[in-house]
């Protein structure tokens, strides 16, 4: 039974009078499973409002986004209901990428597909190509039209017809949708600085400083270098706006129920295209609650269940991705704990996972990463980590300090070594990245730069430091790959591509050096993909190996359980998986030296006669049943078939 405060069957069925009897059906079938979720969400978000009223405006939206939903994709909404585990597959690998750094126009991606399938790939992120405000736009994520495709990558009948073939293909395809802000050029924007009160409200604006100020006390500067402060003086507007990113990002605001509206639309527009993933930006900051850093907020995940409901009463192929770079003990919440538990986003990006991957090939110590990754909640069935060596951004350093602390570290201490190792400035270092937005008051010091600058493969001097930069490059592949969410390949480090050195040559990329590892393919050195002699063949190939292993094997469907071991030696993470399938240990040697684990770690998972997976080769153990670890070896081990 429908709870009380949600809207009246009379003024449900009113909605549905020219649906035919299948539609209708479909359509109250998926209500009677999931409005509830919707009314749970609204009581949190506006307990002063008429709930029912609200409800029944968004169970309006979802009808009209159902009606306009083409047969092709309300088939696809079946499938994906009879397979709800279908991102979850171990046959998924993700890749991630700007369309004009990879293939100028949406038009173009087509012709790149056979390159993406030789890779492995179902799952491809095009980073922001909805229309963005002329000029510094953050790199598209200052949206100006989310109804709008840009118009140097093509239009949204383009967009439309690229998701149509990559279906074809088996190949999902991921947007970004900015939840927090939009551009100052945006239509709700231009509004409230003419004087429209409806859409002043849109927006967080204040007459003076004094709220600002109270909200200053505690909020954290994202981009102290370009944009300090939270806060922007708009003329127009007559009021000082909130702009955590830019000051032409301006701030949302989710506790107006309106707000919610508009974008539960812009959800539906969006999987009606044929988007298949929707990466919800910055998610974390939507909620703002005075005397907190405004992040992270309880209502953030109502926020994101309202958007889910509505999505799945349309249009339920559609999946949610958080963005959400937090501290580790945050992280599990955007894929549902508690009573949002399978109710929001059914992909998170691992942060914690990227950084103790590079905190281990820094320090060649596994004790830290033991610590924190043991010390994270169990993720529920249904949510899937986004595994990653390294994303589009920045890499910050996103340590615990309790988590430092219990294996004898200063925290502080730590991430400053980390950033000073990967900038190279650390003696011994073999990296190349870029300091990005060193904050001298908090002494946070982020790192941009590819993944093979951050390995010492791009600047290697010799063969046995390339040796060794390949292999830790692969290596740092195959713990992301084995973890058992999804593993996203940044657009390059397929080839072991170098920071581009032109990267401040385009305008408004001047100022910031993320633009270093945002390369574009160059399909000349791309054609190399296929030759293992060439160091982008030894690359390619390597993942492309892994990703052809990682599909065979059922114990890396992610619903399985992860269980980091934590009696190996320093030196060597152990990763026991879990599922029906049968047992797994993955085994990783994140030192240039040998390491040794004892034959009883694979017996005591119960895999008796045991075999690397990625290798081809048996498991066999010394006199003195140990067996012995190359320098950064990859080994998953399962039982020999």
């Amino acid at each position: 039974m429908r709870p009380r405060t949600g809207p009246t069957s009379e003024s449900v069925s009113s909605l549905l009078v020219d649906l035919d009897e299948q539609e209708r059906e479909t359509i109250e079938l998926r209500l009677e499973r999931w409005s509830d979720d919707l009314v749970d969400a609204l009581a949190v978000l506006y307990p002063g409002h008429d709930v029912s009223a609200l409800t029944l405006r968004l169970v309006e939206s979802a009808i009209a986004g159902f009606r306009a939903r083409e047969p092709e994709l309300r088939h696809l909404d079946q499938r994906r209901l009879l397979r709800p585990d279908w991102l979850q597959q171990p046959d998924m690998l993700g890749y991630a990428c700007y369309t004009e750094r990879f293939a100028d126009t949406l038009a173009g991606i087509p012709s790149r597909l056979p390159y993406l399938r030789d890779l492995g790939v179902t799952y491809l992120h095009l980073m922001p190509l909805l229309q963005p405000r002329e000029g510094d736009n953050d790199g598209g994520y200052a949206v100006q039209d989310y109804r709008t495709v840009r118009a140097d990558l093509g239009d949204v009948d383009d967009l439309r017809e690229l998701t149509r073939t990559l279906r074809g293909h088996g190949v999902s395809l991921v947007l970004d949708l900015v939840l927090n802000h939009v551009a100052r050029e945006h239509e709700w924007a231009r509004r409230a600085r003419a004087g429209e009160s409806h859409y002043r409200d849109y927006f967080h604006v204040f007459s003076d400083r004094e709220m600002p100020n109270a909200y200053e006390s505690t909020l954290p500067e994202v981009f102290p270098d370009f944009a300090p402060g939270n806060f922007t003086w708009d003329a127009e507007l007559d009021g000082w706006v909130w702009t955590t990113f830019n000051e032409w990002q301006w701030d949302l605001n989710w506790a107006n129920p309106d707000v919610l509206v508009e974008l539960a639309d812009v959800v539906l527009y969006l999987a009606n295209l044929g988007v298949e993933v929707l990466r919800l930006d910055a998610i974390a900051f939507t909620w703002k609650r005075l005397g907190t850093n405004c992040q992270n907020q309880p209502e953030v995940h109502a926020i994101t269940q309202a958007l889910r409901t509505v999505a799945r009463i349309a249009a339920p192929a559609l999946a949610f991705k958080a963005e959400a770079i937090v501290g580790p003990r945050d992280l599990v919440q955007y894929l549902g704990q508690g009573r949002h538990s399978g109710r929001v986003s059914d992909l998170a990006y691992h942060n914690s996972l990227m950084v103790q991957v590079w905190s281990m090939l820094a320090t060649g110590s596994t004790l830290l990463a033991k610590q924190a990754l043991r010390s994270l909640p169990t993720t529920p069935p249904s949510g899937t980590w986004i595994c990653y060596i390294r994303c589009h951004d920045d890499i910050g350093w996103a340590i615990d300090d309790g988590d430092a602390a219990a294996v004898g570290l200063n925290g502080w201490e730590h991430r400053r070594f980390l950033s000073d190792w990967y900038a190279g400035d650390f003696p011994g270092s073999w990296a190349r990245g870029l300091v990005f937005q060193h904050n001298p008051a908090t002494g946070d010091k982020r790192i941009s730069g590819t993944a093979a600058a951050l390995v010492g493969l791009s600047d290697a001097p010799d063969a046995d430091a390339e040796g060794a930069a390949l292999a830790r490059l692969f290596l740092a592949h195959a713990i992301v790959a084995g973890w058992g969410g999804i593993p996203v390949v940044w657009s390059g480090d397929e080839l072991g591509l170098p920071n581009d050195p032109h990267w401040a040559d385009e305008p408004g990329h001047e100022d910031d050096n993320r633009w270093a590892h945002r390369e574009r393919i160059d399909w000349t050195e791309a054609a190399l993909s296929r030759d293992p002699g060439t160091r982008a063949g030894r690359v390619f190939q390597g993942l492309a190996h892994l990703a052809r292993v990682r599909a065979g094997l059922p114990q890396l469907h992610a619903s399985g359980t992860t269980d980091v071991v934590a009696d190996t030696e320093d030196g060597v993470l152990a990763v026991r998986r879990g599922h029906p399938s049968g047992p797994m240990v993955c085994v990783y040697n994140v030192t240039g030296e040998w390491r040794h684990v004892s034959l009883d770690l694979f017996r005591g998972a119960g895999i008796r006669q045991p075999a690397d997976a990625i290798g081809g080769h048996a498991v066999y153990a010394g006199a003195d049943g140990q067996v012995a670890l190359s320098p950064y070896a990859a080994w998953w081990v399962i039982e020999t078939a």
